[in-house]
């Protein structure tokens, strides 16, 4: 049946019988299936013409949603179970999202027309009988989108997070502010927006290339823009991870508001958003000013992202250069007042701070795996980019992880060797690559590999200017990714990569019909390509770290 990512078990039967839909199937939607029932009538009726209108008798209608608590307790609040007999489609959930995801394998099992937007002329609806029983290895499926370097519009990001919900991913982490551009309102700090959200122009390629496009780039997400994006996420069963980057990673905020950086070291009043890409000395000042400042970012992002739904705050954390505070008399004395060793003690001194403050609010903190330097606050999850090494240790210390590194699961790192790879990152990782990729690393004890909450495969965004260049690195591998962190797959290199090649034959129409600009098998378009704008490729084969 094509379908990805490929669920715990389908049993079709043999010999063609299938259940067709009339020009007006109706829907029963048991209690907590709302959403999929809305979800339903509006994507699916759009390409099908189906009004799905609610059935008189809820035995009898074409489509019926149940959440089912024993299957639940079998298989999960995610789990469901969909069933296509001569009575018509039945999805029964462990919970809501059980449910929502049987919705998508439906959507799936109707063919690539049902990823439309209107109905095509003369199309026809039918399914075969069977059974797909289903439940996610991991809870958290994700995929990182960096809209600070390059600003996605507020549709490009519910754009992705129906690309998310069509492979089963269930986080989006949206890395809201960096040194080139800060995109989320606060209001408290109106300049955040007014300056740090626009620069006058950027690197054209990787940091190394000659060239600029002197167009001035920026945008920001409305406090109420933002609020939409987190109800879409939740009508969907996605939750949104904010991330606002500190201590490094700061000089549009510094930009913003001068007085955030080192103005013992530094000429703060002279800096703007950051035009180039790379990591940047200006960081935040180890002060109490500065964490009240921050305090007041954090005050209006909870109360953009509901607890309920969103409760990972991200804070960075990652590539905090030292040389300022080093070189900062201010820094010294606030080492010598806080009783701490050294620059990587103001480091965990700012972490440890936000982990107890965000707990206190009922929120956990997440931090890139540098947060490890100088001692890990107690309650912080870590995100493991360098590699497995830090995912390892913090797991044996007990604390969570989402695993994410960047010699496996970076997106932005190229698909193929050649000279067509548009401004080619990193080392080559292929769709056999990212599909054989595995979040638990075997050296992991039985008790540390339970930390591991899942995995995310990161996009970030120097060198992709628009959507169209995010889709071609992130597609068509964000599905061989889906199927690593949602299946139950064997051993790396045990796994069927065939069977899921000859799979993605069935899915590519589908992301053709979701107008993806995936990266083509055969290699790039020619108008996908980049030709004479340097990237930074490196040779062989990634190493294991």
């Amino acid at each position: 049946m094509d379908l990805i990512p490929a669920p715990l078990d389908a049993d079709f039967a043999a010999g063609g019988a299938r259940y067709g839909f009339g020009p007006e199937p109706d829907l029963a939607a048991g209690p907590g299936t709302r959403a999929t029932a809305r979800w339903l009538r509006g994507t699916l009726g759009a390409a099908t013409g189906w009004s799905l209108t609610p059935a008189d008798d809820g035995e009898r209608a074409d489509v019926r949603l149940l959440v089912d608590e024993g299957l639940g307790r079998e298989l999960g609040a995610e789990g469901y179970e969909l069933t296509v007999a001569a009575d018509g489609v039945l999805i029964r959930g462990g919970g809501p999202a059980g449910v929502f995801w049987g919705a998508q394998t439906l959507r799936q099992l109707l063919g690539p027309h049902a990823f439309r937007r209107a109905p095509l002329p003369g199309a026809s609806w039918s399914l075969p009988y069977g059974t797909v029983r289903d439940a996610p290895r991991f809870g958290w499926r994700g995929l990182l989108l960096d809209v600070s370097r390059h600003f996605l519009p507020k549709d490009g990001v519910l754009r992705y997070i129906d690309l998310l919900t069509a492979h089963k991913l269930n986080v989006l982490h949206l890395h809201l502010t960096d040194d080139q551009g800060w995109r989320i309102e606060i209001k408290r700090h109106p300049r955040l927006t007014e300056v740090g959200a626009w620069r006058p122009r950027s690197r054209w390629g990787h940091r190394d290339s000659p060239l600029w496009n002197e167009t001035p780039h920026g945008g920001f997400y409305t406090q109420d823009d933002i609020r939409e994006i987190v109800a879409y996420a939740a009508e969907r069963q996605v939750r949104v991870v904010p991330e606002i980057d500190l201590p490094g990673h700061a000089q549009a905020a510094i930009a913003a508001y001068p007085e955030l950086g080192n103005t013992d070291v530094v000429d703060t009043a002279a800096l703007g958003v950051w035009d180039d890409w790379g990591i940047n000395e200006n960081v935040l000042a180890p002060t109490e000013a500065v964490l009240r400042f921050y305090e007041g970012v954090f005050e209006e992002v909870l109360e953009l992202f509901p607890v309920e739904v969103s409760p990972f705050v991200h804070v960075g954390g990652d590539e905090c250069p030292k040389t300022q505070w080093a070189a900062s008399a201010a820094a010294r004395a606030r080492i010598q007042e806080l009783g701490v060793k050294d620059e990587d003690g103001l480091q965990s001194w700012f972490i440890r701070h936000f982990d107890g403050w965000l707990a206190a609010r009922g929120r956990r903190l997440v931090g890139w795996d540098e947060i490890l330097e100088g001692g890990l606050a107690q309650g912080a999850t870590v995100s493991s980019w360098r590699g497995y090494a830090g995912g390892i240790a913090a797991a044996e210390a007990g604390h969570d992880v989402v695993m994410c590194p960047e010699q496996q699961v970076y997106l932005d790192h190229r698909q193929a060797p050649g000279p067509d790879e548009p401004m080619p990152i990193g080392y080559v990782r292929t769709l056999e690559d990212v599909y054989r990729f595995e979040p638990v690393p075997p050296q992991l004890s039985e008790r540390a590999a339970a930390h591991v909450l899942g995995a995310q495969a990161n996009v970030w965004t120097e060198v992709m200017e628009h959507q169209g260049r995010v889709d071609y690195q992130v597609f068509p591998r964000l599905a061989a990714f889906a199927e690593a962190v949602w299946s139950r797959l064997p051993e790396p290199a045990a796994r069927d990569y065939a069977d899921f090649e000859a799979r993605m034959g069935g899915h590519y129409p589908r992301l053709d019909a979701l107008g993806v600009d995936y990266r083509p098998p055969g290699g790039p378009l020619p108008w996908q390509r980049r030709p004479g704008v340097l990237g930074r490729p490196k040779e062989g084969a990634p190493p294991r770290v």
